[in-house]
């Protein structure tokens, strides 16, 4: 399946504000169900094991309601493990729902912090809305503010993920969704096209991983 790169409603925030409060909702639902939350937490307590720590100050990038490591961090806490999150989105009201977080507006591609600010860059759901050129300057920036490595959690692109997410649409309460969710599997990577845009980056070593309904996951070593 050819990727097609498309245009997503919530990107450019195409709707009413209670169209956009359904969507992120939705965009809870999606990671609850479907890997978001578990695939999280298998990067950060793989990172962390990797990096002997069991603390961490995390970045995370294009975060709307950071629902996903939220409730991953909420896991972990209660193995002794420590995830202090920072919130980046482009849009201060995306993160309306997000309590107890440090929050800054800014841009993914030119991210406003010092050297080695975090232990790790996180992102969930946002690489695929970047074309190839963007994703290997996105994680070169967020190998620059990181001390040891970046974390993805993605889509991987198929017909019989497209074909699932149709089959799905009824359930999401949003038109911001029915469009953005097919949209979003259509122009999503695979996990070989992930591994050779990583070839040209600063990464000293990395590992993708296929997960639980199509979702993959992407350790980029500083």
């Amino acid at each position: 399946m050819k990727r097609i790169p498309q245009h997503e409603l919530l990107d450019e925030d195409a709707g009413t504000p209670a169209e956009i409060a359904a969507s992120l909702r939705d965009l809870q639902h999606i990671n609850r169900w479907f890997g978001g939350v578990t695939s999280t937490e298998y990067l950060l307590r793989n990172a962390l094991a990797k990096a002997s720590i069991s603390r961490a100050e995390v970045l995370e990038v294009a975060a709307g309601t950071g629902f996903a490591i939220r409730q991953a961090a909420k896991r972990m806490h209660a193995d002794g493990i420590e995830i202090h999150v920072t919130a980046l989105d482009r849009q201060a009201s995306h993160m309306q729902e997000q309590d107890g977080v440090d929050k800054v507006v800014g841009d993914a591609l030119n991210l406003p912090f010092s050297d080695n600010s975090f232990d790790f860059v996180f992102c969930n759901l946002f690489l695929h809305h970047l074309s190839p050129a963007d994703v290997v300057r996105f994680i070169d920036g967020a190998l620059r503010v990181c001390r040891h490595a970046v974390l993805i959690n993605d889509l991987r692109r198929g017909a019989t993920h497209l074909g699932l997410v149709y089959l799905g649409l009824p359930f999401f309460r949003s038109r911001i969704t029915w469009h953005d969710a097919p949209a979003s599997v259509r122009q999503a990577y695979t996990p070989a096209e992930l591994d050779g845009m990583i070839t040209n980056t600063r990464a000293s070593d990395w590992a993708i991983t296929n997960r639980f309904l199509f979702r993959m996951a992407a350790t980029i070593w500083k």
